[in-house]
């Protein structure tokens, strides 16, 4: 940062024979192709060390900033065996260029010890406090809730730049629909330029950032383990450091904990943006950082993932091309807040997205995530946002006639295979899925299917006392009116203590959720949701 002060001085350097005083002192933030050719004097941490088959390479982290500089002795041998990981060190370098990146040809290298290499480490601290903290901390609108989350905001931000500056990798997962991908592009637009920064590459936003979606409505375990693995093994193989895991759109509930805590005994860290509810706050105290509205009181039902994930990569870096992501995902995930939804639909009509353009986008990113599932896909996501615009609008003006027609047939297959029964004063709708339609990659997904089918009948039968269930051998997922007084999580519990046997895990909001369960218990619990209808 431009206020930052040198943590070494020139002079320290002159009376020096072997860093003579042509050579200049120089931070790693203040590098450019101008400094190319030139002598500089370094001083750092080594935060990793790679023999290739020609050179070594040391990165050198003196808190603003990660730089490569390369030692020689032969080609495949260890140059400057003395020099471990962690070591405080001073070099000299040529500044040279290579594929358009910046590298330090090293003309002499020497451990710092004793007073000098604390002074170092102490000093790249406290440029590296100063340098984590977010530069915005205004929200784009207007909002109470927001407001007395603002302590959550920063304290993310906070520890994300921080992660970055420390040169740890940082995983997004986040929920497989139009919202969960708005929080991982958002949140991917503010930290990739951060890391791009730091280590004065292109591609190291590569090497240093993966989002990835998740299947489960949860931070189940299997992507638990394969984060783990997979950062193992780049620990292993590449001496990277265990990354911080932003959870979006998930992470909130105790379906969640099991996950983060596996991550937790090997060196990950987490931090969650999320707005499910949750019986009890198990999440907060094994986090470095949680923003959920439910945490201050709130609803999730009036800010979406997405919404939350923008403003705080906002408070991340000064992000471009975003603010009218939040109008989109909230549409998307039906957001009851009309005051902030005005809001940010003004910003996006700024921006050039109408709301039913907006409402088109979302429509084609929940297809697109359909046939993606687990892929990160950046670039093609890239283009869904946004990047570039007139590409962006060529693509939603092609695949939406597609799309709306899958849609129509997928409501007309749901109509025609839905069951309706009258349980007291309400209505259960049920349809069976895999029976109903073909499997994996088909459009709509079964959520997607059922979400038509339960505002279909809303509208075209005046009802509404409704809850649908979508039905397969191991899952159900529900979807509720207002009127109907249901509770996913009340279900789930009575799934508890009634059908203990049947294991039922899930999640969602109260009147929209999905539950899995053992598949010879799939009779009992339909039973179990009839009688429960009846209270």
């Amino acid at each position: 940062m431009k206020n930052n002060k040198p943590f070494f001085k020139k002079k320290n350097f002159e009376h020096r024979k072997d860093f003579p005083v042509q050579a200049q002192p120089f931070l790693v933030k203040d590098l450019s192709l101008e400094s190319v050719g030139k002598t500089a004097l370094l001083k750092g941490l080594v935060d990793g060390i790679s023999q290739t088959e020609g050179p070594t390479l040391f990165y050198l982290d003196d808190g603003t900033g990660t730089f490569t500089l390369k030692g020689f002795i032969g080609p495949g041998k260890r140059a400057y065996p003395e020099i471990e990981e962690t070591n405080a060190v001073k070099a000299k370098v040529q500044i040279k260029e290579y594929n358009g990146t910046l590298e330090g040809e090293i003309i002499k290298l020497e451990k710092l010890e004793g007073q000098d290499a604390e002074f170092v480490k102490k000093q790249i601290e406290e440029v590296q406090r100063q340098r984590a903290k977010p530069i915005n901390t205004e929200f784009l609108i207007k909002s109470k809730i927001l407001e007395k989350l603002k302590s959550h905001f920063i304290k993310a931000a906070t520890e994300i730049r921080l992660a970055i500056i420390q040169n740890r990798p940082i995983i997004v997962r986040h929920h497989n629909d139009a919202d969960g991908y708005s929080s991982g592009f958002a949140l991917e637009r503010g930290i990739l330029p951060l890391i791009e920064e730091q280590h004065s590459s292109s591609k190291a936003a590569w090497e240093f950032f993966v989002r990835s979606p998740c299947a489960a409505p949860f931070y189940e375990i299997d992507d638990s383990i394969r984060d783990t693995s997979t950062s193992l093994r780049n620990a292993a193989k590449f001496s990277n450091k265990m990354p911080l895991v932003i959870i979006a759109d998930n992470g909130s509930t105790e379906q969640d904990l099991f996950g983060i805590q596996q991550g937790r005994v090997h060196g990950m860290d987490f931090i969650v943006v999320d707005h499910h509810p949750y019986e009890e706050d198990v999440i907060s105290k094994e986090v470095k950082a949680h923003i959920n509205p439910f945490l201050i009181g709130e609803s999730g039902s009036e800010f979406s993932a997405g919404m939350l994930c923008t403003e705080l990569a906002r408070f991340i870096s000064p992000v471009l091309n975003i603010s009218q992501i939040p109008a989109m995902a909230g549409l998307a995930d039906r957001i009851n807040n009309p005051e902030a939804m005005e809001q940010y639909l003004k910003i996006a009509e700024k921006e050039g997205y109408s709301k039913e353009l907006s409402k088109k986008i979302a429509t084609v990113i929940d297809f697109v995530s359909a046939k993606l599932r687990f892929m990160e896909a950046r670039e093609y996501i890239e283009v869904l946002f946004g990047e570039p615009r007139g590409k962006q609008k060529k693509l939603v003006d092609l695949m939406i006639p597609y799309i709306n027609d899958l849609e129509s047939k997928g409501l007309e297959i749901a109509k025609s295979a839905a069951k309706t029964e009258k349980i007291g004063d309400k209505t259960l709708q049920t349809l069976m899925i895999e029976e109903t339609y073909p499997g994996f990659g088909f459009y709509p997904k079964p959520g997607k299917a059922l979400g038509m089918l339960h505002d279909w009948i809303q509208t075209e039968k005046k009802l509404d006392k409704v809850v649908s269930a979508g039905i397969m051998s191991s899952a159900i997922t529900l979807r509720a009116t207002d009127g109907a007084e249901f509770s996913v999580h009340e279900f789930m519990n009575l799934i508890d203590k009634k059908i203990p046997s049947a294991f039922v895990e899930g999640g969602g909001h109260k009147n929209a959720g999905s539950i899995t369960f053992v598949p010879n218990k799939r009779k009992d619990i339909l039973e179990l949701l009839r009688e429960y209808l009846k209270k």
